[in-house]
């Protein structure tokens, strides 16, 4: 029996937004039980609108109902927020957003509550324009932001909290790195198009390929062949502030998956350690390598205690990738927004400091560390890098500007839609020789 396309999403939406679980998981896991194409398109667009627009409508239908649904059935409750995402977000057609719906309930099992689940859909038609006022009316819910973030970002970001999370609600465009080892933007670009991907250059960023959709990348020419890898423009930008040349002795540091340090070797011939904690995680990077046919050493180990496994030579440059709250992202994982808390940044602040502490002392006088997070929260950004700053005479920040984002006090911060492009804070910083 083919499985109920609606009813897997509700389960699965359940177990992101209230159970905590990875949206990348879940999709991936309940993908592979639907072998229509369509079936599995409409899967991942429920399931990550659900999870984007999760504190949205989900408010919606705790003020739709008399008694809660959330602990007693998360499926349905799941289920009649992915309802509201149909109407809203997707638009479908009354027919696939209700009727479906309502069947998809029989599907979960709770064949009594359709009768709920379709009074409920019926009744958000009805009263549409005042209970969407409603929502409106607190950034909350009017964004799909946890009240502290939004609160966060107004403080950090006054002038501009309202359009990064707005930014964080659309789909973001598919940003490819073209390998130069291996292939030239110009080719690559003629081959995709001549298959019939809209692919163009991006304005700036001089590897960077830009695709209005999401796609299967697997399927596109040249995937095999490692012309080209996945990465948002934001994070192509490490490379052209690493200043490299060949010969040089480069650390990447927390690299997993690889995207940073695959970037720097097709740039130079250089000597590359690629850091990372997770064994798990440091495999990706192997794989990676070996799809671009590049080469690097791939360390596993704490950043944040080098005594395990640095060997006593300094390194020309250090990109420190750091562990953050990841809210620079939101748009491309929407699933950060429901499973990060306020508590959390204090525990990122506290690793953060450590992990630069502890590799600042690997870097070779004249050297360049490139400090970098997707975070748009300045406690995790110029914060940090201003107290390495305080406590290391030989430390000295340089100074860059970028065709997007804004200067940072310390570094430069791109927010999520500047150019397009994800939320990203960069800073370099020189050892000043004695």
């Amino acid at each position: 029996m083919k499985p109920d396309t609606r009813a897997l999403a509700a389960k699965g939406l359940a177990e992101v937004a209230l159970r905590g679980a990875s949206l990348r998981d879940v999709m991936e896991r309940n993908a592979r039980r639907l072998a229509d194409p369509r079936d599995r398109a409409l899967l991942m667009a429920l399931l990550s609108e659900g999870a984007r627009w999760w504190l949205r409508f989900d408010a919606a239908v705790d003020g739709l109902l008399e008694k809660p649904l959330r602990h007693k059935d998360p499926a349905v409750h799941a289920l009649l927020v992915l309802g509201l995402v149909q109407l809203e977000i997707l638009q479908l057609s009354d027919y696939a957003a209700v009727a479906a719906t309502v069947e998809a309930t029989r599907t979960l099992g709770r064949p009594q509550l359709a009768g709920l689940v379709n009074a409920i859909l019926r009744r958000w038609q009805r009263e549409r324009d005042s209970l969407l006022g409603r929502l409106d009316a607190k950034p909350q819910t009017r964004h799909a932001h946890p009240a502290w973030l939004a609160a966060a970002l107004q403080r950090d970001w006054p002038q501009q909290a309202d359009a990064v999370m707005a930014a964080d609600n659309r789909e973001p465009p598919l940003m490819l790195r073209v390998n130069r080892q291996r292939s030239e933007r110009p080719a690559l670009i003629e081959q995709l198009q001549a298959a019939g991907y809209a692919a163009s250059a991006h304005p700036w960023l001089s590897d960077a390929l830009v695709l209005p959709h999401s796609t299967d990348v697997t399927r596109m020419p040249g995937f095999e062949d490692g012309f080209f890898a996945v990465q948002d423009g934001a994070a192509q930008v490490a490379a052209d502030l690493a200043d490299l040349r060949d010969g040089l002795r480069v650390l990447d540091a927390c690299a997993a998956p690889g995207g940073k340090a695959c970037h720097l070797l097709e740039r130079a011939d250089i000597d590359l350690t690629a850091l990372e904690f997770d064994a798990a995680r440091a495999e990706r990077i192997r794989q990676n390598l070996m799809r671009l046919r590049l080469n690097a050493k791939v360390v596993i180990g704490d950043a944040g205690a080098p005594k395990g496994w640095w060997k006593g030579l300094p390194f020309d440059r250090i990109l420190i990738d750091a562990p953050c709250s990841a809210t620079g992202v939101l748009r491309r994982r929407p699933d950060v927004r429901l499973h990060r808390r306020e508590s959390d940044i204090a525990a990122m602040h506290a690793q953060q400091r450590r992990i630069l502490a502890a590799l600042w002392p690997l870097l070779a006088p004249a050297g360049r560390l490139v400090y970098i997070t997707c975070s748009v929260l300045r406690a995790e950004n110029e914060a940090i890098v201003g107290e390495l700053l305080a406590a290391q005479p030989d430390a000295r920040a340089t100074a860059f500007t970028l065709p997007a984002g804004q200067a940072a006090g310390v570094g430069w911060q791109i927010l999520p839609g500047d150019g397009d492009l994800d939320g990203m804070y960069y800073a370099v910083i020189e050892k000043r020789t004695r």
